[in-house]
């Protein structure tokens, strides 16, 4: 259920591309003013003073990723109509803020005959490399990786609709593709925004290659996985899904491990069991499980873990041993705040070092010197 409050809008706080965060106070709350967030395309761009409707649930709850208001409308100043378009594929379906885009896979769209034509009318992804991680954190770190080997290559941000659906919430995006680190992005499924817009994460993959010239894809949900301490319950089980699409369209998939040194939970120490799940149960095919050679207790404990992930899983897995000699530097050089679950990359190093690992192992493959 939504908790709706209203507000004034007192200051502009923060803003990138698609989003806009204000300080807000809340009407007969004795001044309590929160941050509360307004995507441009949704609910235009308030101004100082203005009256705003708020879905407040997420920020009375205190949840974490999620943990503030959103504008809904502002009931005086609202946005102009959309420019007439083509597209009639509607994401965030049967909701009150649906909305309707030219998908890059529908009839309509200008991509369309490089979609029903060649190899990606074959589903064939030509062997691309494709990076998937289960956190949303994991994204610069798998890019810093790729790019300490192969800094002119063209990745390609595929973002799947496990956790936020506007890609606009997420400032790692929009950092990122500022730098030059993405060469492009693809929302697919109910996830939207991106500069392509996809049905299906198979059509999006097929078109980060054929249609945006991708070298390496990068597939990973958008900010906030949901997770409920199940083996089961939590969307980045989707992360083993996305590689066997992966291996359906004749890609090269890597699977970038979930580590933690620094979460108490102990379903959590070492490699996830989110990786185990996603990666040793779900995924029913061929795919690289790059893991960091580090000679330390920590860094043992990892390589026994993939070790035996990869010896019991469903699917033909191959455990590929990564040197992790200058990663550091590279994430350090990232044009964006490294953090996961709250931590930082001192916090949590061997969060970010394993995905960069992941993207290094990708960079490789693209060198052909990989196995």
């Amino acid at each position: 259920m939504m908790q709706w409050r209203e507000g004034t809008v007192q200051e502009v706080r923060d803003r990138w591309p698609g989003a806009v965060e204000y300080a807000v106070e809340l009407a007969g709350d004795e001044g309590r003013v929160v941050r509360a967030l307004a995507y441009t395309a949704l609910a235009g761009e308030p101004q100082v003073g203005d009256r705003v409707l708020l879905n407040a649930s997420a920020l009375l709850r205190g949840l974490g990723t999620g943990g503030l208001a959103f504008v809904v409308v502002a009931p005086d100043r609202l946005p102009a109509d959309p420019p007439a378009d083509a597209g009639h594929i509607v994401k965030a379906r049967y909701t009150p803020q649906q909305q309707m885009f030219m998908a890059v896979d529908e009839q309509d769209s200008p991509h369309h005959a490089a979609l029903t034509s060649g190899p990606a009318d074959a589903g064939d992804l030509l062997g691309m490399p494709v990076v998937v991680a289960d956190l949303h954190s994991a994204l610069p770190a798998v890019v810093a990786g790729l790019r300490s080997e192969r800094p002119g290559a063209r990745v390609v941000y595929l973002m799947t609709d496990g956790g936020a659906l506007p890609i606009a919430f997420s400032r790692t995006v929009a950092g990122l593709r500022d730098a030059g680190w993405l060469h492009g992005t693809v929302t697919v499924g109910q996830a939207y925004g991106g500069e392509h817009e996809a049905v299906t994460l198979h059509s999006g993959l097929l078109a980060a290659r054929h249609v945006l010239g991708a070298d390496v894809a990068v597939v990973v949900q958008g900010p906030g996985n949901v997770g409920t301490g199940t083996t089961w319950g939590y969307t980045g089980v989707a992360a083993g899904e996305a590689l066997n699409a992966v291996g359906v369209l004749r890609g090269r998939g890597v699977a970038a491990l979930r580590v933690s040194d620094a979460d108490l939970r102990g379903r959590h120490r070492g490699i996830s069991h989110h990786s185990r799940t996603a990666y040793g149960r779900v995924c029913l095919t061929a795919a690289d499980v790059p893991v960091g050679l580090v000679d330390d207790e920590f860094g043992r404990l990892v390589h026994e873990q993939a070790s035996a992930l990869v010896e019991d899983a469903s699917g033909d897995l191959a455990l590929r041993e990564v040197e992790v000699d200058g990663l550091d530097e590279s994430l350090r050089a990232s044009p964006v705040r490294l953090s996961t679950m709250g931590r930082g990359l001192d916090e949590d190093h061997a969060a970010f070092l394993h995905s960069a690992a992941a993207g290094r192992w990708a960079a490789r493959l693209l060198e052909g010197g990989a196995g």
